[in-house]
């Protein structure tokens, strides 16, 4: 290749124009290009060679040159004029080169226009493609194709280019609307929030998070999409990460509409309006499924009712409503509010055993011995009227104050029958309970408080295990299928060990590590800490689908209608709600945890008063400690020599809800003394 010869080479995949100076060795050529900077080329990296030799003229080039010659080739750079020739190759049917093609297009054949031709066809991907040394003119069709393509690819450009100035102003405080393709994006955000490297098209949450300059992780992806105001600062992950439904599709709302409107046929009932019925709850129920009463019969006898809300009354079995029950298994108690299984409209209403209106339930009718054991007991499907809505705190006051002789003798019949049961082996255990609560609409609101475990909540409790063995007695007597809640005898500690350690948590604790874990199955066996040879779950139909199970075939044998399930399709459906109501369970422990290490964040300074309950690994010094004020148990690594049963006083050195993580350090009595003392002197 001569000296002066202009040339065109890629230098880090931009175009770059040379002179060749010189030859360098026997196959590389050294060339300059306009800035004087020299460049070793093999022949292969040359990608063309401008024409010299035009006609009769031979032209030659200098590195000076170079400049000036760009600015002869720029005014031939328009892209639409190869549009023109394609059209006319076409119809002539023949392929193109750099030369030829300056000459159709712009009737001139110069080194300008020959280098001008040459970067259109090389730069153009619709009109022609490259054959060996020549251009040839794509089919019609597929110019017509790759058009289509190129402008749904500048349509998608510019959607984009939207979507991020939309972001960029929504983060900075604006309001914006967001469309359906803006939803697209946004799910594709939160796919990777969620699930990382696993999700099936990070790539275009990785974009996203390129277009607004925040780096590529799952941790940026979260914090975009609060700040965007599309996830809460607390956004329950786990939650979103299950297959649980949080709302109701349109088809079950209807639903439940009509059946509110349009009951179906109802059974004959038995009229208990007579009775006084006291619904016993938090506050903050708002499904109420049980309520007590005590009758006086003829004979002077009192007689226990315990009234258990019919949700059959509304539904049938493997109709659209008792589907979407089934699929969730049971309610979801979480910090920030419940999931219910029915809907609200049905759940929270004719469902519910309302103060002052007439209800539908399964009612339970007791009689006891003087030590507590069932005398006998009869089943109504009945028509109640709640008499009075009470939380457990107005009972502890009725029962202070001795104003209601109902409430008084359920209390004795309630402390009899756990006389009884603990005489049969029942097997209580006293461990402190956390109550927290979040403010679903202000996360800001959230409280964690030590649940009292009042006389009043026993006292309820004790009348639900009375009619799960009312229950379980009469399926046995009836050859009833029904879910039937076991539990295996444990291996207990013997009372020589108990009585070496601490009375309180420490004790109770070694007797609760030991217990086994409650089973279900469709055939009766002994629930060991109840102390009951059978025992069945049936007084939370509204929340628990097991329950509900239990109703549809109780209260078919009591209206002489043939049961919905057999053993078989019994076992089948217990089988089928088990793993909604496994990842029901693990929903709610990981929501209670994220909220116990959010409340230990926000309360950095404070000092709890902590039990060593047991160690989990001992010859790690990974101990289990209780924080007496809260009752919660957490695993913490001890830093020194220490027994079970020892009190100590902590702080939180690190927490962070979003890594599950936390660790406490001890704090010194003489260190915590000093900042007493100290606090005392500031005020």
């Amino acid at each position: 290749m001569d000296k002066g010869t202009l040339v065109e080479f890629r230098l880090h995949g931009d175009r770059r124009l040379a002179v060749v100076d010189r030859l360098e060795g026997k196959k590389h050529l050294q060339v300059v290009d306009e800035n004087g900077t020299p460049h070793t080329l093999h022949p292969r990296e040359i990608d063309y060679v401008v024409p010299m030799s035009l006609g009769s003229e031979t032209q030659l080039f200098t590195s000076r040159q170079i400049s000036n010659f760009h600015q002869k080739v720029q005014p031939f750079l328009d892209p639409s004029s190869l549009e023109v020739a394609w059209e006319i190759l076409t119809e002539e049917n023949r392929s193109t080169n750099p030369n030829d093609l300056a000459k159709l297009l712009f009737s001139e054949v110069s080194p300008a226009t020959c280098y001008a031709s040459y970067c259109l066809l090389s730069d153009d991907k619709l009109y022609f493609k490259l054959k060996g040394q020549v251009y040839e003119p794509r089919p019609v069709a597929q110019v017509a194709e790759l058009k289509h393509q190129a402008e749904a690819q500048q349509q998608k450009a510019r959607e984009a280019e939207v979507f991020r100035q939309k972001m960029q102003e929504r983060i900075a405080g604006g309001n914006v609307e967001w469309t359906s393709s803006d939803r697209q994006r946004l799910e594709s955000l939160e796919r990777y929030a969620l699930n990382g490297e696993e999700a099936t098209d990070k790539s275009q949450a990785f974009e996203l998070l390129t277009s607004v300059q925040r780096v590529r992780s799952e941790a940026a992806a979260f914090q975009l999409l609060v700040d965007l105001g599309i996830w809460d600062a607390h956004e329950n992950l786990f939650l979103k990460r299950s297959q649980i439904p949080t709302r109701f599709s349109a088809e079950i709302t209807t639903k439940a509409q009509e059946c509110i409107a349009n009951p179906i046929e109802d059974i004959e009932r038995t009229d208990l309006t007579h009775l006084h019925i006291y619904t016993i709850d938090d506050e903050s129920t708002t499904e109420i499924d049980d309520g007590l009463s005590i009758e006086t019969l003829a004979n002077g006898q009192k007689r226990l009712w315990i009234h258990i809300a019919d949700p059959t009354r509304w539904i049938q079995p493997n109709d659209p409503l008792d589907r979407e029950a089934r699929r969730r298994g049971t309610s979801i108690y979480l910090a920030t509010g419940m999931i219910s299984m029915f809907p609200p409209e049905l759940a929270t209403g004719p469902m519910s055993l309302i103060q002052g209106q007439i209800c539908h339930a399964l009612s339970f009718g007791v009689d006891l011995d003087d030590r507590g054991d069932v005398k006998d007991f009869t089943i109504h499907a009945s028509l109640i009227k709640p008499t009075y809505r009470l939380t457990y705190e107005d009972v502890m006051d009725m029962l202070e104050m001795g104003i209601e002789e109902d409430i008084e003798s359920i209390a004795h019949y309630a402390k009899l029958r756990t006389s009884w049961r603990l005489s049969q082996g029942a097997i209580n255990i006293d461990l402190p309970e956390t109550i927290i609560k979040v403010n679903p609409n202000d996360t800001s609101q959230l409280t964690l408080e030590l649940m009292e475990d009042s006389f009043a909540r026993q006292l309820v409790a004790e009348m639900m295990i009375l009619t799960g063995e009312i229950a379980a007695k009469y399926a046995q007597a009836n050859e009833i299928p029904i879910p039937y809640r076991f539990q295996a005898q444990p291996e207990l500690p013997t009372e020589e060990v108990l009585q070496q350690l601490p009375p309180g948590p420490v004790r109770e604790f070694a007797v609760c590590r030991c217990m086994t874990r409650g089973e279900m199955s469709v055939y009766p066996l002994r629930h060991c800490s109840l102390a009951l040879d059978a025992y069945s779950q049936v007084t939370s139909p509204i929340r628990r689908y097991s329950d509900l199970l239990a109703h549809f075939q109780i209260k078919a044998h009591l209206s002489d209608r043939p049961l919905p399930y057999t053993v078989a399709t019994l076992g089948d459906v217990l089988n089928m709600i088990d793993p909604a109501i496994y990842d029901a369970s693990a929903l709610e422990k990981q929501t209670t945890r994220y909220w116990s290490l959010e409340y230990f964040r926000r309360n950095p300074d404070t000092v709890w008063r902590a039990l060593l309950l047991d160690w989990l690994r001992e010859t790690d010094k990974l101990g289990l400690v209780l924080l007496e004020d809260i009752g919660l148990k957490l695993p913490m690594r001890m830093n020194r020599t220490i027994s079970v049963g020892e009190s100590m006083t902590l702080r939180v050195s690190d927490v962070d809800p979003r890594k599950d993580l936390i660790q406490f350090q001890e704090v010194q009595k003489e260190l915590l003394a000093d900042e007493q003392l100290s606090m005392i002197d500031y005020q």
